[in-house]
């Protein structure tokens, strides 16, 4: 059986791609979440039960301070948007490098478990804004890592696998549900209120509730107002 790690922050994005990963291609799963300094902490305890709730191998979070480093609204004394315009520019709540970060250290727990695969629910469509989340990033960390660690020199190469890369967020919906993924497990907010609850203003709420409205489904998690 192949083994894969998974980058798994508790989202609707990647707990579809550990689905993915562990339903449809029928890979051994090992899933990384990251407490790297956000202020949508409740997203670990979504990761935790979406790992379980799949059937991951085993499920570790690693501790990382990107709000030492600061520049994002996910991080830093910065408002997250509300109800904001689409823009074609990087947002504010780009967090500056994190997929290189994440993914180098998703590398080293490559490494050490043996696996062939790295999985990643990065998007193009809906968060085009994030140079992170692009083919060629992704393309290139894997050379990148291929030519700087012990499977890659040594014959083992990782692969990377991005599924959703070119999916709308209604297409994510549609497929997780096909696999049989609960999504009143995870968490997308990127501002939850102080109950843990979704604000339903922020890019990340409109981006999953629009996903379920074109779908013609009510999303399982409770947003202020309904």
């Amino acid at each position: 059986m192949n083994t894969a790690v998974v980058l798994l922050s508790g989202g609707l994005d990647s707990s579809t791609a550990l689905a993915w990963a562990i339903k449809e291609q029928g890979w051994a799963c090992h899933t990384v979440a990251f407490d790297y300094g956000q202020r949508h902490r409740i997203e670990l305890q979504a990761a935790a039960r979406v790992a379980t709730a799949l059937g991951a191998h085993s499920h570790r979070v690693i501790r990382v301070d990107l709000a030492a480093i600061g520049g994002s609204a996910l991080t830093d004394d910065i408002d997250v948007p509300k109800d904001a315009p689409d823009s074609t520019g990087i947002p504010v709540t780009y967090v500056p490098a994190r997929n290189l970060i994440f993914l180098s250290l998703a590398a080293a727990v490559a490494e050490t478990v043996q696996a062939r695969h790295l999985v990643i629910g990065a998007n193009i469509v809906d968060y085009s804004g994030y140079p992170d989340c692009r083919p060629e990033f992704l393309e290139a960390f894997i050379r990148a890592a291929n030519l700087g660690t012990r499977s890659g020199t040594a014959g083992q190469p990782l692969e990377i696998a991005a599924p959703l890369i070119t999916l709308k967020k209604s297409q994510i919906i549609a497929l997780g549900r096909k696999l049989g993924l609960d999504y009143g497990l995870t968490r997308s907010c990127y501002d939850p209120r102080p109950d843990g609850s979704p604000c339903g203003h922020c890019d990340s709420c409109r981006f999953r509730r629009q996903g379920f409205a074109e779908l013609q489904l009510t999303d399982p998690l409770h947003y202020p107002g309904d």
